[in-house]
């Protein structure tokens, strides 16, 4: 078994959180992204998406998209559950966690592409500034409501930590650090939670 990762990317990172919660401890294989190696012949016959994630199984089998990965170890090793241990709590992280991917990852990657870092890796995309400002804009004002959230709940789906937190953690770290994304000072409930989730051994994974 081996799981094909990246390093600095946030997608890669919440798998190996959750690895990490669970105790389980699976080899990786770090994929150059700016040498194109996930597009190579030989990746996408593991992913045709040709993105990481990719936990690649003993017999071959393949299971790309983070999420996806984690519901496997979950059904392979379900405690600690991550998400969810009854069908409110499930129900409450699943909800929590797409929220996040919608809301938070999608305007965060929009910004990223339309970035400066993004714009210097790929000289020959086109950027398009007011996409840029509209991430931008949509994140912020996730972050305004993730805070108001976390004013009366100690994690991010209610009481227990778990999928979402983990997401959410990878998410605002990226932001923050390569995206020119940072949570205002002032949300200090969401700040917080930030602290609370950065000092479990798991965030260092």
């Amino acid at each position: 078994m081996k799981l094909y990762d990246v390093k600095t990317a946030p997608n890669p990172r919440r798998v190996r959180v959750f690895l990490a919660e669970k105790g389980i401890d699976v080899p990786t294989v770090q994929v150059d992204m700016r040498r194109g190696e996930h597009r190579s012949a030989e990746f996408l016959r593991r992913n045709p998406s040709g993105k990481v994630p990719v936990l690649e199984l003993d017999d071959g089998t393949c299971i790309a998209e983070s999420v996806a990965i984690c519901r496997y170890f979950e059904a392979v090793q379900p405690d600690p559950p991550l998400f969810g241990a009854d069908p409110v709590e499930i129900g409450r992280v699943d909800m929590a966690n797409r929220q996040l991917e919608f809301e938070l990852l999608g305007p965060v990657g929009q910004a990223w592409v339309n970035g400066p870092v993004v714009a210097k890796l790929l000289p020959d995309r086109e950027q398009i500034p007011a996409a840029k400002a509209q991430g931008e804009r949509a994140a912020r004002a996730f972050y305004r409501r993730l805070n108001d959230q976390l004013a009366d709940r100690p994690f991010v789906a209610g009481d227990a930590f778990s999928v979402a937190d983990i997401t959410a953690l990878c998410v605002i770290d990226f932001a923050a650090e390569l995206v020119d994304l940072r949570p205002d000072d002032e949300l200090a409930h969401l700040w917080r939670w930030h602290g609370a989730m950065a000092a479990r051994p798991s965030a260092a994974a």
